[in-house]
């Protein structure tokens, strides 16, 4: 691997330390502050901060599936870091790289909390449109997975994402 290569997935990695960090700490901020506490309404009848222990996924489905949960994380992790790994060190490739550390990074700050409690804390709630309760290694999930969509469908070609695959 080319030391620029190398420089780049370091580079990658800290910044997946960092948001893993940022979706944590704001966890720890919804536990202390939150937690058997009324909501902080932020705008009345729009946004909100409530606690919400949620062992299952958006919208309640698969309640206490926690080791599905978990089998499916490390296969998105894996996924996601041979794909990093595969990548060539090109400038067009920047996006690929910044959504997929973004993906990596929501579903490792999820995994935590999976792990550590049996269940993720969520905290952010739009209660405007009645949005099930989220948080911040969610929106790097959802806001990443659609900007991947996006890439995939109109920047990069087939042939741009031929290294993939083995020859």
């Amino acid at each position: 691997m080319i030391k620029k290569k190398k420089k780049l997935l370091a580079v990658d990695i800290l910044f997946m330390i960092l948001l893993i960090a940022v979706d944590q700490i704001t966890k720890f901020f919804a536990v202390v502050n939150l937690k058997d506490q009324n909501p902080w309404v932020l705008w009345n009848g729009v946004f909100e901060l409530q606690y919400l222990e949620n062992r299952g996924a958006a919208f309640g489905i698969l309640q206490g599936k926690k080791v599905f949960f978990v089998l499916i994380s490390m296969i998105v992790l894996i996924a996601i870091g041979y794909i990093l790994i595969k990548t060539p060190y090109q400038k067009k490739y920047t996006k690929l790289h910044i959504t997929l550390v973004f993906i990596a990074s929501g579903a490792i700050g999820n995994l935590i909390d999976r792990i550590r409690y049996d269940y993720v804390i969520d905290f952010l709630y739009f209660r405007l449109i009645n949005f099930p309760i989220f948080n911040v290694a969610d929106i790097y999930v959802t806001l990443s997975a659609i900007m991947l969509a996006i890439l995939l469908l109109f920047a990069y070609k087939e042939s741009d994402l031929e290294f993939l695959f083995w020859k």
